[in-house]
Protein backbone atom coordinates (compact mmCIF):
# COMPACT_ATOMS: atom_id res chain seq x y z
CA UNK A 1 0.00 0.00 0.00
CA UNK A 2 1.12 3.68 -0.55
CA UNK A 3 1.79 6.31 2.30
CA UNK A 4 -1.58 8.21 1.47
CA UNK A 5 -3.59 4.83 2.15
CA UNK A 6 -1.67 3.80 5.59
CA UNK A 7 -2.19 7.47 6.17
CA UNK A 8 -5.91 7.64 5.73
CA UNK A 9 -6.41 4.57 7.56
CA UNK A 10 -4.34 5.81 10.77
CA UNK A 11 -7.06 9.33 10.54
CA UNK A 12 -10.10 6.78 10.63
CA UNK A 13 -8.77 4.89 13.27
CA UNK A 14 -7.86 8.19 15.54
CA UNK A 15 -11.22 9.64 14.41
CA UNK A 16 -13.14 5.97 15.42
CA UNK A 17 -11.50 6.00 18.98
CA UNK A 18 -11.70 10.07 19.71
CA UNK A 19 -15.41 9.52 18.84
CA UNK A 20 -16.15 6.79 20.14
CA UNK A 21 -15.37 8.13 23.55
CA UNK A 22 -17.81 11.07 22.91
CA UNK A 23 -20.97 8.37 21.65
CA UNK A 24 -24.23 8.80 23.73
CA UNK A 25 -27.12 6.51 23.44
CA UNK A 26 -29.85 8.43 21.99
CA UNK A 27 -32.61 8.04 19.18
CA UNK A 28 -30.99 10.57 17.42
CA UNK A 29 -28.05 8.32 16.35
CA UNK A 30 -30.78 6.47 14.39
CA UNK A 31 -30.81 9.87 12.08
CA UNK A 32 -31.05 8.85 8.72
CA UNK A 33 -28.39 9.77 5.62
CA UNK A 34 -27.23 9.22 2.60
CA UNK A 35 -24.89 6.67 3.66
CA UNK A 36 -28.13 4.20 4.84
CA UNK A 37 -29.83 4.39 1.45
CA UNK A 38 -29.17 1.30 0.68
CA UNK A 39 -31.13 0.02 3.60
CA UNK A 40 -33.70 3.06 3.61
CA UNK A 41 -36.09 1.34 1.54
CA UNK A 42 -39.29 0.09 1.78
CA UNK A 43 -39.17 -4.08 2.05
CA UNK A 44 -41.95 -6.34 2.31
CA UNK A 45 -40.94 -8.74 5.37
CA UNK A 46 -42.93 -12.16 5.89
CA UNK A 47 -43.56 -14.11 8.81
CA UNK A 48 -41.40 -17.25 9.73
CA UNK A 49 -39.44 -15.88 6.61
CA UNK A 50 -35.35 -14.40 7.41
CA UNK A 51 -35.37 -12.74 3.76
CA UNK A 52 -37.07 -9.31 3.36
CA UNK A 53 -38.07 -8.79 -0.63
CA UNK A 54 -37.93 -5.22 -2.40
CA UNK A 55 -37.38 -3.30 -5.62
CA UNK A 56 -38.47 -0.03 -8.08
CA UNK A 57 -39.19 0.07 -11.53
CA UNK A 58 -38.66 2.99 -13.69
CA UNK A 59 -40.51 3.80 -17.16
CA UNK A 60 -40.78 7.27 -19.29
CA UNK A 61 -41.04 8.43 -22.68
CA UNK A 62 -39.01 10.70 -24.27
CA UNK A 63 -39.27 12.97 -27.18
CA UNK A 64 -36.30 14.67 -28.05
CA UNK A 65 -35.08 17.84 -30.71
CA UNK A 66 -31.38 18.46 -30.90
CA UNK A 67 -30.56 21.74 -33.73
CA UNK A 68 -33.81 21.10 -35.56
CA UNK A 69 -33.76 17.29 -35.85
CA UNK A 70 -35.96 14.56 -33.83
CA UNK A 71 -36.23 11.11 -34.13
CA UNK A 72 -39.83 11.19 -32.22
CA UNK A 73 -41.44 9.56 -29.71
CA UNK A 74 -39.99 6.59 -27.60
CA UNK A 75 -41.21 5.03 -24.79
CA UNK A 76 -38.28 3.23 -22.18
CA UNK A 77 -38.23 0.74 -19.91
CA UNK A 78 -35.03 2.77 -18.10
CA UNK A 79 -35.01 -0.04 -15.01
CA UNK A 80 -35.98 -2.88 -12.84
CA UNK A 81 -34.43 -3.39 -9.59
CA UNK A 82 -34.45 -5.93 -7.01
CA UNK A 83 -33.30 -5.75 -3.41
CA UNK A 84 -32.87 -8.81 -0.99
CA UNK A 85 -32.12 -8.23 2.68
CA UNK A 86 -31.37 -10.68 5.39
CA UNK A 87 -30.70 -10.48 9.19
CA UNK A 88 -28.04 -13.90 8.83
CA UNK A 89 -27.66 -13.74 13.14
CA UNK A 90 -27.27 -10.91 15.93
CA UNK A 91 -25.09 -8.38 14.45
CA UNK A 92 -24.93 -9.43 11.35
CA UNK A 93 -26.79 -8.97 7.58
CA UNK A 94 -26.74 -8.98 4.11
CA UNK A 95 -28.30 -6.86 1.20
CA UNK A 96 -28.14 -7.24 -2.65
CA UNK A 97 -29.30 -5.29 -5.12
CA UNK A 98 -29.70 -6.40 -8.79
CA UNK A 99 -30.57 -4.42 -12.00
CA UNK A 100 -31.83 -5.10 -15.29
CA UNK A 101 -31.43 -1.76 -17.63
CA UNK A 102 -33.11 -1.05 -21.02
CA UNK A 103 -34.90 -4.54 -20.93
CA UNK A 104 -32.65 -6.68 -20.13
CA UNK A 105 -30.02 -4.85 -22.26
CA UNK A 106 -27.60 -4.83 -19.18
CA UNK A 107 -28.03 -6.87 -16.06
CA UNK A 108 -25.42 -5.67 -12.88
CA UNK A 109 -24.98 -6.58 -9.40
CA UNK A 110 -24.76 -3.36 -7.92
CA UNK A 111 -24.62 -4.16 -4.18
CA UNK A 112 -24.29 -6.99 -2.75
CA UNK A 113 -22.57 -7.05 1.09
CA UNK A 114 -22.32 -8.57 4.40
CA UNK A 115 -22.33 -5.98 7.17
CA UNK A 116 -20.86 -6.75 10.87
CA UNK A 117 -22.22 -4.43 13.69
CA UNK A 118 -19.32 -3.94 16.67
CA UNK A 119 -20.63 -0.68 17.58
CA UNK A 120 -22.68 2.18 16.11
CA UNK A 121 -19.59 3.75 15.28
CA UNK A 122 -17.76 0.98 13.82
CA UNK A 123 -19.02 -1.45 11.73
CA UNK A 124 -17.46 -3.75 9.15
CA UNK A 125 -19.03 -4.35 5.52
CA UNK A 126 -17.29 -6.43 2.82
CA UNK A 127 -18.52 -7.72 -0.78
CA UNK A 128 -19.75 -5.93 -3.33
CA UNK A 129 -20.05 -1.65 -2.06
CA UNK A 130 -21.42 1.59 -3.59
CA UNK A 131 -18.37 3.47 -3.49
CA UNK A 132 -19.29 6.67 -1.47
CA UNK A 133 -18.62 9.28 -3.33
CA UNK A 134 -20.68 12.38 -3.44
CA UNK A 135 -24.49 11.62 -2.29
CA UNK A 136 -26.00 10.18 -5.41
CA UNK A 137 -23.85 7.23 -6.05
CA UNK A 138 -25.53 5.81 -2.71
CA UNK A 139 -29.14 6.99 -3.06
CA UNK A 140 -29.95 7.22 -6.39
CA UNK A 141 -33.40 5.02 -6.37
CA UNK A 142 -35.52 6.39 -9.26
CA UNK A 143 -38.40 7.06 -6.69
CA UNK A 144 -36.53 9.37 -4.63
CA UNK A 145 -36.43 11.61 -7.45
CA UNK A 146 -38.59 14.40 -9.23
CA UNK A 147 -36.51 14.34 -12.37
CA UNK A 148 -36.40 11.44 -15.25
CA UNK A 149 -32.87 11.57 -16.07
CA UNK A 150 -29.60 11.31 -13.36
CA UNK A 151 -27.74 14.34 -12.75
CA UNK A 152 -25.06 14.77 -15.54
CA UNK A 153 -22.24 15.01 -13.21
CA UNK A 154 -22.94 11.93 -11.06
CA UNK A 155 -23.24 10.00 -14.83
CA UNK A 156 -20.79 11.86 -17.49
CA UNK A 157 -18.25 12.64 -14.69
CA UNK A 158 -18.79 10.39 -11.82
CA UNK A 159 -19.77 6.43 -12.93
CA UNK A 160 -23.32 6.28 -11.70
CA UNK A 161 -23.91 3.54 -9.36
CA UNK A 162 -20.14 3.06 -8.95
CA UNK A 163 -19.88 -0.37 -7.13
CA UNK A 164 -16.51 -2.66 -6.59
CA UNK A 165 -15.60 -5.53 -4.81
CA UNK A 166 -13.53 -4.71 -1.48
CA UNK A 167 -14.09 -3.97 2.31
CA UNK A 168 -14.05 -0.91 4.71
CA UNK A 169 -15.54 0.66 7.67
CA UNK A 170 -18.73 2.79 8.22
CA UNK A 171 -20.40 4.11 11.32
CA UNK A 172 -22.50 6.73 13.07
CA UNK A 173 -22.48 8.73 16.10
CA UNK A 174 -23.86 12.00 17.70
CA UNK A 175 -23.76 14.86 20.03
CA UNK A 176 -26.86 16.53 20.74
CA UNK A 177 -28.78 17.22 17.61
CA UNK A 178 -25.79 16.72 15.25
CA UNK A 179 -24.59 13.10 13.96
CA UNK A 180 -21.85 12.40 12.30
CA UNK A 181 -21.08 9.68 9.89
CA UNK A 182 -18.39 8.31 8.06
CA UNK A 183 -17.14 5.33 5.28
CA UNK A 184 -13.88 4.21 4.65
CA UNK A 185 -13.35 1.44 1.95
CA UNK A 186 -10.43 -0.44 -0.32
CA UNK A 187 -11.83 -1.34 -2.82
CA UNK A 188 -10.78 -2.71 -6.63
CA UNK A 189 -9.97 0.46 -8.98
CA UNK A 190 -9.94 2.14 -12.37
CA UNK A 191 -8.52 1.20 -15.36
CA UNK A 192 -6.55 2.83 -18.93
CA UNK A 193 -10.07 2.75 -20.48
CA UNK A 194 -10.94 5.62 -18.36
CA UNK A 195 -8.50 7.69 -20.83
CA UNK A 196 -9.05 5.23 -23.97
CA UNK A 197 -12.82 4.94 -24.75
CA UNK A 198 -14.88 5.96 -27.52
CA UNK A 199 -15.89 9.35 -26.11
CA UNK A 200 -11.97 10.79 -26.83
CA UNK A 201 -11.81 12.20 -23.76
CA UNK A 202 -11.26 11.74 -20.24
CA UNK A 203 -14.50 9.51 -19.08
CA UNK A 204 -14.50 7.85 -15.73
CA UNK A 205 -18.20 6.02 -16.65
CA UNK A 206 -16.50 4.17 -19.12
CA UNK A 207 -14.52 1.41 -16.58
CA UNK A 208 -18.23 0.17 -15.69
CA UNK A 209 -17.68 -1.35 -18.96
CA UNK A 210 -15.33 -3.80 -17.24
CA UNK A 211 -16.77 -6.48 -15.30
CA UNK A 212 -13.48 -8.18 -14.60
CA UNK A 213 -13.47 -5.40 -11.79
CA UNK A 214 -15.24 -7.54 -9.52
CA UNK A 215 -12.87 -10.08 -9.22
CA UNK A 216 -9.32 -7.81 -10.27
CA UNK A 217 -8.03 -5.19 -9.72
CA UNK A 218 -6.48 -4.19 -13.03
CA UNK A 219 -3.77 -1.58 -11.29
CA UNK A 220 -3.06 -3.92 -8.31
CA UNK A 221 -3.18 -1.53 -6.02
CA UNK A 222 -6.41 -0.93 -3.77
CA UNK A 223 -8.53 2.39 -4.76
CA UNK A 224 -9.07 4.47 -1.51
CA UNK A 225 -12.64 5.96 -0.88
CA UNK A 226 -13.71 8.05 2.41
CA UNK A 227 -16.38 10.45 3.36
CA UNK A 228 -17.55 12.35 6.69
CA UNK A 229 -20.77 13.60 6.56
CA UNK A 230 -22.81 15.49 9.30
CA UNK A 231 -26.51 16.14 9.66
CA UNK A 232 -28.95 18.52 11.56
CA UNK A 233 -32.63 18.14 12.04
CA UNK A 234 -32.86 21.77 11.28
CA UNK A 235 -30.24 22.69 9.03
CA UNK A 236 -29.75 19.17 6.79
CA UNK A 237 -27.03 16.97 5.55
CA UNK A 238 -23.03 18.50 4.27
CA UNK A 239 -20.46 15.45 2.96
CA UNK A 240 -17.12 15.70 1.94
CA UNK A 241 -15.92 12.43 0.21
CA UNK A 242 -12.63 11.37 -1.56
CA UNK A 243 -11.88 8.75 -3.97
CA UNK A 244 -8.19 8.23 -5.50
CA UNK A 245 -6.35 5.50 -7.06
CA UNK A 246 -3.37 3.93 -9.69
CA UNK A 247 -5.19 3.49 -13.17
CA UNK A 248 -2.74 2.06 -15.03
CA UNK A 249 0.28 -0.77 -14.80
CA UNK A 250 3.36 0.09 -15.64
CA UNK A 251 4.44 -3.81 -17.00
CA UNK A 252 1.87 -6.67 -17.76
CA UNK A 253 3.45 -9.71 -18.36
CA UNK A 254 7.16 -8.58 -17.66
CA UNK A 255 6.69 -6.08 -20.79
CA UNK A 256 6.93 -2.52 -19.81
CA UNK A 257 3.40 -0.81 -20.88
CA UNK A 258 4.00 2.67 -19.38
CA UNK A 259 6.69 4.55 -18.06
CA UNK A 260 5.53 5.80 -14.53
CA UNK A 261 2.24 4.87 -12.05
CA UNK A 262 -0.60 7.22 -13.34
CA UNK A 263 -3.65 8.59 -10.99
CA UNK A 264 -7.21 9.45 -10.64
CA UNK A 265 -8.22 11.49 -7.52
CA UNK A 266 -12.07 12.57 -7.15
CA UNK A 267 -12.97 14.75 -4.29
CA UNK A 268 -17.03 15.32 -3.90
CA UNK A 269 -19.13 17.57 -2.05
CA UNK A 270 -22.63 17.21 -1.33
CA UNK A 271 -25.41 18.60 0.35
CA UNK A 272 -29.46 18.36 1.65
CA UNK A 273 -31.20 21.02 3.39
CA UNK A 274 -34.57 22.16 3.16
CA UNK A 275 -36.90 25.56 4.25
CA UNK A 276 -39.08 24.33 6.68
CA UNK A 277 -41.47 27.05 6.73
CA UNK A 278 -42.41 26.67 2.71
CA UNK A 279 -41.16 23.16 2.49
CA UNK A 280 -38.45 24.24 0.04
CA UNK A 281 -36.07 21.27 -0.51
CA UNK A 282 -32.63 22.08 -1.94
CA UNK A 283 -30.29 19.06 -3.01
CA UNK A 284 -26.49 19.36 -4.85
CA UNK A 285 -23.22 18.03 -5.39
CA UNK A 286 -20.68 19.01 -6.44
CA UNK A 287 -17.20 17.13 -8.00
CA UNK A 288 -13.59 17.55 -8.96
CA UNK A 289 -11.59 15.23 -10.92
CA UNK A 290 -8.01 15.39 -11.50
CA UNK A 291 -6.35 12.25 -13.82
CA UNK A 292 -2.76 12.00 -14.75
CA UNK A 293 -3.17 11.55 -18.44
CA UNK A 294 0.46 10.99 -20.36
CA UNK A 295 2.19 13.76 -21.75
CA UNK A 296 2.16 11.91 -25.96
CA UNK A 297 -2.14 12.72 -25.62
CA UNK A 298 -3.27 15.78 -26.99
CA UNK A 299 -5.38 18.51 -25.36
CA UNK A 300 -8.50 17.26 -26.06
CA UNK A 301 -8.09 15.01 -22.77
CA UNK A 302 -6.52 17.56 -20.43
CA UNK A 303 -6.29 16.19 -16.55
CA UNK A 304 -8.77 18.08 -14.85
CA UNK A 305 -13.07 18.07 -14.97
CA UNK A 306 -15.64 19.54 -13.10
CA UNK A 307 -19.14 19.34 -12.39
CA UNK A 308 -22.21 20.30 -10.41
CA UNK A 309 -25.99 19.67 -10.27
CA UNK A 310 -28.25 21.41 -7.83
CA UNK A 311 -31.92 20.30 -7.47
CA UNK A 312 -34.47 22.68 -6.27
CA UNK A 313 -37.85 21.54 -5.37
CA UNK A 314 -41.13 23.10 -3.78
CA UNK A 315 -44.40 21.60 -3.29
CA UNK A 316 -47.15 23.25 -4.48
CA UNK A 317 -50.18 21.56 -3.39
CA UNK A 318 -50.68 18.71 -0.34
CA UNK A 319 -53.74 17.16 -0.24
CA UNK A 320 -56.39 13.80 -0.37
CA UNK A 321 -57.32 12.70 -3.61
CA UNK A 322 -59.25 10.16 -4.19
CA UNK A 323 -57.71 7.51 -1.43
CA UNK A 324 -54.46 9.35 -1.30
CA UNK A 325 -54.30 10.78 1.86
CA UNK A 326 -51.28 12.48 1.32
CA UNK A 327 -51.05 13.12 -2.21
CA UNK A 328 -48.03 16.23 -3.19
CA UNK A 329 -47.71 18.21 -6.18
CA UNK A 330 -44.19 19.86 -6.71
CA UNK A 331 -42.69 21.85 -8.81
CA UNK A 332 -38.80 21.69 -9.15
CA UNK A 333 -35.76 23.19 -11.37
CA UNK A 334 -32.54 21.10 -12.36
CA UNK A 335 -29.33 22.81 -13.15
CA UNK A 336 -26.43 20.62 -14.65
CA UNK A 337 -23.20 21.82 -15.58
CA UNK A 338 -20.27 19.77 -16.64
CA UNK A 339 -16.73 20.78 -17.53
CA UNK A 340 -15.06 17.86 -19.46
CA UNK A 341 -11.98 19.60 -20.14
CA UNK A 342 -10.76 22.53 -17.80
CA UNK A 343 -8.07 24.48 -18.72
CA UNK A 344 -6.25 26.54 -21.53
CA UNK A 345 -4.93 25.95 -24.99
CA UNK A 346 -1.15 26.03 -24.77
CA UNK A 347 -0.68 27.34 -28.71
CA UNK A 348 -2.99 30.47 -28.42
CA UNK A 349 -3.76 30.41 -23.88
CA UNK A 350 -7.71 30.56 -24.92
CA UNK A 351 -9.76 28.46 -22.86
CA UNK A 352 -10.76 25.11 -23.91
CA UNK A 353 -14.03 24.47 -24.35
CA UNK A 354 -16.08 20.84 -24.38
CA UNK A 355 -18.81 21.65 -21.27
CA UNK A 356 -22.42 20.98 -20.91
CA UNK A 357 -25.31 23.21 -19.58
CA UNK A 358 -28.75 21.69 -18.99
CA UNK A 359 -31.88 23.24 -17.23
CA UNK A 360 -34.78 20.96 -16.35
CA UNK A 361 -37.92 22.48 -15.15
CA UNK A 362 -40.26 19.65 -13.90
CA UNK A 363 -43.63 18.66 -12.57
CA UNK A 364 -44.15 15.97 -10.73
CA UNK A 365 -47.25 14.33 -8.30
CA UNK A 366 -46.65 11.91 -5.58
CA UNK A 367 -49.40 9.89 -5.08
CA UNK A 368 -47.52 8.36 -1.95
CA UNK A 369 -43.77 8.79 -0.98
CA UNK A 370 -43.38 5.25 -2.77
CA UNK A 371 -44.43 6.49 -5.96
CA UNK A 372 -43.78 9.29 -8.34
CA UNK A 373 -45.20 10.35 -11.70
CA UNK A 374 -42.90 13.17 -13.38
CA UNK A 375 -43.36 15.76 -16.11
CA UNK A 376 -39.43 16.96 -17.27
CA UNK A 377 -38.51 19.61 -19.92
CA UNK A 378 -34.87 20.22 -20.26
CA UNK A 379 -32.67 22.44 -22.36
CA UNK A 380 -29.22 21.58 -22.91
CA UNK A 381 -26.43 23.66 -24.29
CA UNK A 382 -22.99 21.50 -25.24
CA UNK A 383 -20.35 23.29 -26.68
CA UNK A 384 -17.23 21.66 -28.47
CA UNK A 385 -13.52 21.91 -27.44
CA UNK A 386 -12.82 24.40 -29.83
CA UNK A 387 -15.60 27.01 -28.47
CA UNK A 388 -17.92 26.94 -31.05
CA UNK A 389 -21.82 27.61 -30.99
CA UNK A 390 -23.28 25.33 -28.50
CA UNK A 391 -25.65 22.13 -30.20
CA UNK A 392 -28.97 22.44 -28.51
CA UNK A 393 -31.30 19.93 -27.38
CA UNK A 394 -34.53 20.25 -25.95
CA UNK A 395 -36.30 16.99 -24.28
CA UNK A 396 -39.64 16.17 -23.09
CA UNK A 397 -39.79 13.27 -20.49
CA UNK A 398 -42.78 12.05 -18.84
CA UNK A 399 -42.86 9.30 -16.82
CA UNK A 400 -42.83 7.41 -13.20
CA UNK A 401 -41.02 5.56 -11.23
CA UNK A 402 -42.07 3.82 -8.09
CA UNK A 403 -41.38 1.23 -5.37
CA UNK A 404 -43.18 -2.23 -5.05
Amino acid sequence: MSRKIYAALILTNICVLTLSSQVTKRDSIQESMNMDAVYDRPFLTFDKFPVNLGGYLEANSIYSIEDGLTEGLSFQARRLTLFVSASISKRIKFLTELEFEDGTKEIAIEFASMDIAFHPLLNLRGGIVLNPIGSFNQNHDGPKWEFVERPDVSTNLLPATFSNAGFGLYGKTNRGDWTLGYEAYLTNGFDTSIIDNEEQRKFLPAVKENPSRFEENFSGRPLLNGKLAIKHPKLGEMGISYMGGDYNREEIDGLQVDTETRRVDVLALDINTAIAKTGTKFIGEMAYIWVGVPDTFTQQFGNRQMGFFVDIIQPILKTEIFDWENAILNLSLRTDYVDYNIGRFTQTDTKIGDDLIALTPALSFRPSPQTVLRINYRYQWQQDILNNPASKTATWYFGFSTYF
